[in-house]
């Protein structure tokens, strides 16, 4: 028998204007303590799996993007504890973490989680883990402890021939999502042994809000389709810049200023495509390091985006392929007693993107299934760009997006 093992990762991302009786947040100006090595090996290594995923999602370029990063990597993250062997290694190189420990990548991981959790008081945010698996088996009691002290993970046995199983799941993605996405599960394969799920959430307002009366149609020149008119959302603030012949990027803060939305486009001969193709580490830090503080007038496209994907191509490409072969992947340390058999059989990534005056409401979705120059004054976004989400002072990518249109 072919046994199914259900990796389901939810990211849920909220960054909305709520009333703050306290006043605005002071505003930090670095971590509240110095990155281990391991924290930060993890950060270095998730964004260049960031970068990755990223051209590769976009690799299509007749369709709007936007992904988590983050919840893949640490979904799977996750699922390495029960690899073994070539799918262990495969895995951690198309992570990016080849060569890491596994001690020290689950070190990394819950040292993240820890600062993402904390570094903003202001900001609601969750993370959350659970797995469940089929009554009858067993979890390997060094898989469960690893994920536990390492992920803070639930995880469980659970009848899947019952009927309830599945709203048993959705219940749990609902309530981890503050109940923007409270369905994950639709019936559950007599072949499925286990289900992983993550999720984040997050919710923060801007630092300086958009003024709903000073929304107005607007241009916005598509990389595909006729020229729209958009709603585009004004202010005069102070936000950080760079703009040049390679690149244009306009950084907005939320909440006590940890988190920020980069909003990335190409310079004045440049394409989207060019542009993320391009994209490194280095390259990304340098453009990090030249940002400069100007008060200017700002214009964004007000827009929401629904987006699904396959991600199973994506992550064989990036090297993972033997994961998803049934008879060569090797997920051995998932259950008691250990022995090869499920291999992963899909990898689904959905996910959702509100920009609006008051703020950005983002979720992200990922299903695997497991089977056995001087400045102008101002800077307008009526173009195809990149829409990037982090943590400005460990460099943590939470969310990426290509827009190329905007959704109407």
């Amino acid at each position: 028998m072919r046994n199914t093992l259900l990796l389901t990762m939810i990211t849920m991302g909220t960054m909305a204007c709520a009333a703050e009786p306290s006043g605005p947040p002071a505003p930090i100006t670095g971590l509240p303590r110095a990155l281990t090595v391991a924290e930060g090996e993890v950060v270095q290594r998730s964004n260049r799996f960031a970068f990755d995923l990223m051209r590769r999602s976009a690799a299509a370029r007749d369709s709007n993007v936007f992904i988590s990063p983050l919840s893949v990597s640490m979904a799977l993250g996750m699922t390495l504890n029960g690899a073994a062997n070539a799918t262990l290694d495969s895995m951690r190189a198309a992570l990016g973490f080849e060569g890491m420990p596994l001690a020290d990548l689950n070190a990394g991981y819950r040292g993240l989680i820890d600062l993402l959790l904390g570094i903003d008081r202001t900001t609601e945010m969750r993370i959350a883990n659970a797995v469940w698996y089929r009554t009858g088996l067993s979890a390997d009691a060094d898989f469960r402890d690893a994920l536990l002290a390492s992920f803070d993970a639930r995880v469980q046995a659970l009848d899947f021939g019952l009927p309830t199983a599945p709203d048993t799941m959705n219940r749990w993605a609902s309530s981890a999502t503050n109940g923007r996405i409270p369905q994950i599960v639709d019936a559950i394969d007599p072949e499925t042994v286990m289900f992983l799920m993550n999720a984040v959430y997050f919710k923060a307002k801007w630092v300086d809000a958009f003024d709903p009366r000073k929304t107005s149609p607007g241009a916005f020149m598509p990389a595909f389709g006729n020229p729209q008119q958009v709603p585009m959302m004004r202010n005069k603030t102070a936000f950080d810049v760079l703009q040049s012949a390679e690149v244009n990027i306009a950084e907005l803060r939320y909440g006590n200023e940890a988190f920020v939305v980069d909003l990335v486009l190409p310079g004045a001969t440049g394409d989207i495509h060019d542009l993320i193709d391009s994209l490194t580490p280095q390259r990304w830090s340098g453009w990090m390091a030249s940002l400069q503080r100007r008060t200017m007038d700002l214009v964004v496209p007000k827009f929401t985006l629904e987006y699904e994907r396959s991600l199973n191509d994506d992550l064989a490409a990036l090297g993972m392929g033997i994961a998803f072969v049934d008879g060569a992947a090797d997920f051995r340390n998932l259950f008691e007693p250990n022995q090869p058999g499920p291999f992963i059989s899909a990898v689904k990534h959905k996910t959702f993107v509100e920009v609006n005056e008051a703020g950005t409401e983002a979720a992200a979705v990922t299903s695997v299934g497991v089977e056995v120059t001087s400045l102008p004054p101002s800077f307008t976004v009526n173009e195809p760009f990149l829409l990037v989400i982090r943590e400005r002072f460990s460099g943590t990518i939470l969310f990426m997006g290509k827009i190329l249109r905007v959704p109407e």
